[in-house]
């Protein structure tokens, strides 16, 4: 099992900056691939970035990338996004979540088994 819990929402203006943090605990942590996802109001829930079990790997959605970083540290079990330039699109409850499939990086929600409660982040104009 793992439980994720995630931390570093706000409120923003627009051309800001903010950093989210997710807390993973856990033994195999170190195997997982990690994902950000988000929920805006009234839209499905969409893939924002994901990282492979050693860093090495990342995956963006095109609407982040470039603006958008994802990280881990295994060795305190948490993956961050940093997020520059943001816009009021950007707006969403953003999620953390793990996939314990070992496979290659995923964007599909279906792969991950493990979620977070979420962070709201408002971005305005």
């Amino acid at each position: 099992q793992v439980q994720l819990v995630e931390s570093g929402g706000g409120l923003v203006q627009a051309g800001g900056s903010l950093r989210l943090s997710c807390a993973a605990s856990g033994r195999s942590f170190n195997s997982y691939t990690m994902g950000w996802f988000r929920q805006a109001p009234g839209k499905e829930r969409e893939f924002v970035a994901a990282i492979g079990w050693s860093g090495g790997s990342t995956y963006y959605a095109d609407s982040v990338k470039g603006r958008f970083t994802i990280s881990r540290g295994n060795a305190k079990n948490t993956v961050d996004l940093q997020m520059n330039s943001l816009k009021p699109g950007d707006t969403a409850v953003y999620y953390c979540a793990a996939d314990n499939s070992y496979g290659t990086i995923s964007t599909f929600i279906s792969r991950y088994a493990y979620w977070g409660q979420g962070t709201q982040v408002t971005v305005s104009s």
